[in-house]
């Protein structure tokens, strides 16, 4: 299998834009949740690339706000998710289906992931999984939308694909993430590696990403929820047993928006 030439396009404070070169063409780009036209317009400009499709995972401004104009100066196709409300016409998409850019040779399945959003969709093809705001590394999405449940079934979806899926998540969080997992995963011995790891690459002004699925299976407290270990911190900080992987899920979510 070809592996994707994914390259970060870094927005705001800590956004990640993704660009992918198409298969057929390499100068034919498809770009993941664009925020923000400027960076995006200037990356093509850059490499002499043209934009041939947008995907968007779910309605946040910080993921769609550039499509309308990426799409009125470049005329990319655009794909989003069929069960939110976004700001302009796309080609509507959700589980079970499959988009397909012209001219790319990209080919990517849907996947439902609500949790986030109640609409929220991620897209994986080519070894590549670009969750938006579902999976980060060592972390997942705020419930806004969705429930513990939802969430947790989204998760375990993508947890499902095969251990070397290449992970890209639409934020840099993964020093705030890791520091969480420590606290609910303290005897998790493969934690302290990975976040000297990430301190090293964040210093260095590299990207923590991508990550994968079979990383985040070892580190990722959100994935975890069915160990003893995550159960037993949970449940401590819970003051109460936790029998239900949702429940355990709850509470760490919980926790973890109120983590400092």
């Amino acid at each position: 299998m070809t592996q994707l030439d994914v390259r970060p396009i870094p927005a705001f404070q800590d956004n990640y834009i993704w660009l992918i070169r198409g298969l057929t063409d390499p100068r034919a780009a498809t770009v993941v949740d664009p925020g923000t036209a400027d960076p995006v317009l200037q990356a093509l400009a850059s490499d002499d690339l043209h934009l041939a499709a947008i995907l968007v995972t779910h309605h946040h401004p910080d993921h769609v706000g550039g499509v309308r104009e990426l799409a009125a100066v470049t005329g990319a196709a655009v794909f989003g998710p069929r069960h939110e409300r976004l700001p302009f016409d796309c080609t509507a998409t959700g589980g079970g289906e499959r988009v397909t850019p012209a001219a790319t040779g990209l080919d990517f399945a849907v996947f439902d992931v609500p949790g986030h959003t109640a609409g929220h969709i991620a897209y994986y093809g080519h070894g590549a999984l670009f969750p938006g705001d579902t999976l980060f590394s060592a972390g997942c999405g705020r419930l806004f939308e969705g429930t513990a449940e939802q969430m947790l079934a989204s998760l375990d979806t993508l947890a499902a694909l095969p251990d070397s899926t290449r992970v890209f998540p639409a934020h840099e969080y993964t020093l705030a993430n890791l520091r969480f997992a420590l606290a609910a995963d303290p005897d998790n011995a493969e934690l302290a590696g990975q976040t000297r790891q990430a301190a090293a690459e964040r210093e260095a002004g590299r990207p923590t990403l991508p990550t994968t699925i079979g990383t985040e299976k070892r580190i990722n407290p959100f994935l975890r929820c069915r160990s003893a270990g995550i159960r037993r911190s949970a449940e401590q900080h819970a003051g109460q047993p936790l029998p239900a992987a949702a429940g355990v899920f709850a509470t760490i979510r919980g926790w973890k928006d109120g983590f400092r």
